[in-house]
């Protein structure tokens, strides 16, 4: 450990930039002023002796010109981003150097291109169903031919069906029919007892490719089958490989697979293979629950190991709109596993663009020693066996550069944690009860850190505030999202605002509030005041009991050891760059980390804002992480402030960057959106053409219409389109119809809440030539007062269920999930049906509370069949539509229809 950090701070001196230029421009020596009195309004650190003369003392500032002290912080930021992006590029994306591998990656690349050729795979299409399955079956046949002695080969075919709910998008229920899934199991000779899982899926979202999601972990774990099945090595459990065949149903082959095989019972532990982006590197963001012995097993076993908890804890936390398998198999196995995907280039993730040429070799190579080591390891750990004995608590993950990964147990971080907040309350307590400053009383100094503590928190928030006003600016004239092909573009307009008005507030207070005070006292008690910030930060996130909490003890532990170390510097003559050069070397390590940890936050979320929904600020949500970080990056280096002699140059060159960028930005020169070959960046547009029907009590249609339903994916909607499809613009927009479920529209997923800008352009009726066949079956009166509908229901592989009860009616039971009816975001219920080939009618009901009878019904129900491949998923209208998009647009589209009754 200590090797790996050693290296990237030897590299850091060797560039000597800073010592060099200043040594051919020597500083001025630091001022003396005789005979200060330490009065505490002045600041002075001099004074006399109790019944003594004045005595001379020295009074050191920080005399960086003008120009000159900030610049050098920020050429050591900039020293920084370099690192950071030399480890993201060399360090994580680059596989083992030489030797002889297991694992081939231009076999893999084989696997990936003949998957992505069969086009698009969505649940219930011969693509999918079929052609992907056959093709799976054949190369673990030949796997199969190929392997030695010391293993058995098993290959089962599941076609599962089931229920279940879930509160993932606000809270659905799923319902799958025949779906299918492709199992295989590699075993010792003799049988195996337990088992490891690992877990892909071949389907792919209508209209793409899939090739990073999730066709190249499939074509992984073939070769990860191949390698194993031929090694002479026995193994002491069994692997099973899950290629599952309905995820992007959101999750329910998996569901099928943990709740139904025979197989399932013996699986201990599982590694799930996903994606979030095209190729690159592959994050672990999820672990356990409370199983450290499989992070370990990671970190022991990983070759290019890639992992944070604080990417575990943002995505549990709800804020990205995802979800994996990883859930299932720890919601309804009770199964610990490691999720992990690839998370470069998100921008093209479900798009036309996610082909297998995009996805790099090496990126291949990489997840496949990772993996297959770590299978390995498992597939021999005696931990494996006895899995639920080592169940003991969360655990604190994080690699270093991708370098190493460092792993304790949460109860050993939890003690640093209050050990490290312990010792530096204790250092400000001295500072404050035993000041160094004669003549300083403690109540003097106690208010002297307090007013520095609340003047740091207050330019915090008004920090927040002006940046976001300027946010919300961008976005209410039109320009949201300049900086999503341009990222440059959010930094210089957002960062520059952040850092600038940082320093203003400073500035401003050193000017007229510290008028005559110390520089260098004023200095040390802005220093004293960001960390008892981030000790307060430490121990409140600790006692929440969230792992990430680490990062904090970064920003305690390694400021606090260099002002230890660096103390007696302000009284040494001359010592003024030896304290700059000291001070930000000690910094060095939690900078680096945090800059680094950014960096890949940022390569996550920039993508998802294309694609979170039309409520959403974007340019908020990256204003304010934009803040975030500069706050965190400028805590320790605010003191700067008050130790240089002028901020002016500073602030002039910030404030110029800003504003020309706002200009730039409100000129509309940053186009959003990219139609680059080489690096797409389009803008997402779903388009479904649909016929809708509404029933009355007696069964009669009271209004139909027809129309193609356009959303935009992101806050821009169709603004940018409007110039190049006329016929798409604000006349067309529908307002939600409050009297039906979920608006009246046919939603394939319950995503209203994230969708409240809806454009519906007239067009001809839509005759599906396999319609859907809704039947009511029965209608009970039950006890207590309630009434039971049954109802069959039979078309295409996707079909969606709306349920709103009336007024003084309530939804008891139904024959789905678990019997509990669970209600979505808004109080409607929503069911997401699919089935594979040849799936019987589906059969379900619903029972309602209804005390008395109404003339108005009991309940809503409303029905939409979605057409996403075949000869009814395209209409001529819709065909016609979607070539007249730009090519800077990722257009999907299909037909459906919907048809609303009332019972």
């Amino acid at each position: 450990m200590e090797r790996g950090a050693a290296a990237p701070v030897w590299r850091l001196r060797a560039t000597g930039g800073h010592r060099d230029r200043d040594r051919a421009h020597p500083p001025p020596p630091p001022r003396e002023e005789e005979e200060e009195e330490d009065d505490d309004d002045s600041g002075d650190t001099g004074g006399k002796k109790r019944g003594g003369p004045r005595r001379r003392r020295r009074r050191l500032v920080v005399p960086l010109a003008e120009g000159r002290g900030a610049p050098a912080v920020l050429l050591y930021l900039l020293g920084l981003r370099a690192l950071v992006q030399l480890s993201h590029r060399q360090l994580l994306s680059q596989p083992s150097p030489a030797g002889p591998r297991d694992f081939s990656a231009p076999r893999a690349r084989e696997y990936l291109d003949n998957i992505t050729a069969i086009g698009p795979r969505t649940v219930g299409s011969p693509q999918n169903e079929v052609l992907a399955v056959n093709y799976l079956l054949e190369q673990i046949r030949a796997i199969e031919r190929e392997s030695t002695d010391a293993h058995k080969l098993s290959v089962d075919i599941q076609r599962p069906t089931g229920s279940f709910s879930i509160d993932f998008l606000g809270g659905f229920t799923s319902y799958y029919a025949n779906i299918t899934n492709v199992v295989v199991k590699l075993e010792p000779r003799n049988g195996a007892e337990h088992a490891v899982l690992s877990n892909c899926h071949f389907d792919s979202v209508p209209n793409t490719p899939g090739a990073s999601d999730d066709a190249v972990s499939c074509a992984v774990m073939l070769e990860i089958l191949n390698t194993l099945s031929k090694s002479s090595e026995p193994l002491q459990h069994a692997v099973i490989f899950l290629f599952n065949g309905a995820e992007e149903n959101i999750l329910q082959a998996s569901h099928g697979f943990i709740t139904q095989h025979e197989w399932a019972k013996s699986i201990r532990a599982f590694i799930n293979l996903e994606a979030a982006g095209v190729g690159g590197k592959e994050l672990v963001f999820q672990t356990g629950p409370e199983n450290p012995w499989l992070v370990q097993a990671y970190v022991v076993a990983a070759k290019h190991p890639f992992a944070s908890v604080v990417a575990q804890e943002i995505f549990q936390s709800g804020i990205i709109p995802a979800d994996t398998d990883f859930r299932i198999y720890r919601d309804f196995g009770n199964v610990p596993g490691i999720d992990l995907a690839f998370i470069e280039n998100g921008y093209i993730y479900h798009t036309e663009y996610d082909t297998s040429d995009r996805i790099l070799t090496d990126s291949i190579q990489r997840a496949g020693d990772n993996i297959l080591a770590v299978l390995k390891y498992l597939a021999t750990s005696d931990k494996l066996a006895k899995s639920s004995e080592y169940r003991h608590g969360n655990v604190v993950f994080f690699d270093v550069l991708g370098l190493f990964v460092l792993a304790y147990p949460a109860r050993v971080g939890t003690i640093m944690n209050y050990v490290t907040a312990a010792i530096a309350f204790l250092y400000l307590g001295k500072k404050v009860l035993q000041p160094k400053t004669r003549g300083k009383s403690t109540v003097q100094n106690l208010k002297k850190l307090f007013t520095a503590f609340g003047l740091t928190l207050l330019s915090w928030v008004c920090t927040l505030v002006a940046v976001l006003i300027v946010a919300v600016f961008v976005s209410v004239i039109g320009r949201s999202l300049s900086w999503y092909t341009h990222f440059y573009v959010s930094v210089f307009l957002y960062g520059t605002a952040a850092a600038a008005k940082l320093i203003l507030v400073h500035t401003l207070a050193k000017k007229f509030f510290y008028k005559n005070v110390n520089e260098q006292y004023q200095g040390d008690v802005f220093f004293d005041a960001s960390l008892m910030i981030w000790s307060i930060a430490l121990a409140v996130i600790t006692q929440i009991g969230l792992c990430s909490a680490f990062i904090c003890t970064l920003w305690v532990a390694f400021p606090l050891l260099t002002k230890l170390m660096i103390h007696k510097e302000f009284s040494q003559k001359g010592a003024t760059m030896k304290f700059v050069m000291m001070y930000m070397l000690g910094m060095f390590v939690p900078y680096l980390y945090m800059m680094y940890l950014s960096w890949t936050v940022f390569e996550m979320f920039t993508p998802i804002m294309g694609r979170s929904g039309s409520e959403i600020l974007p340019d908020v949500v990256l204003a304010g992480f934009i803040v975030v970080i500069t706050m965190i990056l400028s805590s320790y280096f605010i003191n700067f402030v008050y130790l240089v002699k002028s901020t002016k140059t500073t602030l002039i060159t910030l404030t110029t960057v800003f504003v020309v960028t706002l200009i730039l930005v409100c000129s509309g020169i940053f186009f959003p959106y990219s139609s680059d070959a080489a690096n797409p960046k389009p803008k997402r547009v779903f388009l479904q053409h649909t016929s809708r029907r509404f029933h009355d009590l007696d069964g009669n249609v009271i209004k139909s219409d027809s129309g193609i339903w356009i959303n935009g994916f992101d806050y821009n909607g169709i603004s940018h389109i409007t110039p190049h499809v006329p016929e798409i613009n604000d006349t067309i927009r529908t307002p939600c119809d409050e009297q039906a479920p979920f608006c009246g529209l046919p939603w394939i997923l319950p995503v209203h809440f994230m969708f409240r800008k809806n454009w519906y352009l007239p067009a001809p009726e839509i005759f599906p030539r396999s319609p859907i066949h809704f039947k009511v079956l029965s209608k009970e009166v039950m006890p207590w007062d309630n009434v039971r509908l049954s109802f069959e229901v039979s078309g295409p592989s996707h079909m969606s269920l709306y349920i709103r009860p009336h007024e003084g009616s309530a939804l008891s039971s139904w024959s789905l999930g678990d019997g509990t009816p669970v209600a979505s975001l808004g109080g409607d219920y929503f069911v997401f049906y699919s089935h594979g080939l040849q799936a019987a009618p589906w059969h379900f009901w619903i029972e309602l509370t209804a005390p008395e009878k109404r003339s108005d019904g009991v309940v809503s129900l409303a029905v939409a069949a979605h057409y996403f491949f075949g000869e009814d998923q395209k209409s001529p209208q819709l065909s016609a539509l979607l070539e007249s998009f730009p090519n800077w647009t990722f257009s999907s589209g299909w037909s459906c229809t919907y048809d609303l009754f009332v019972f």
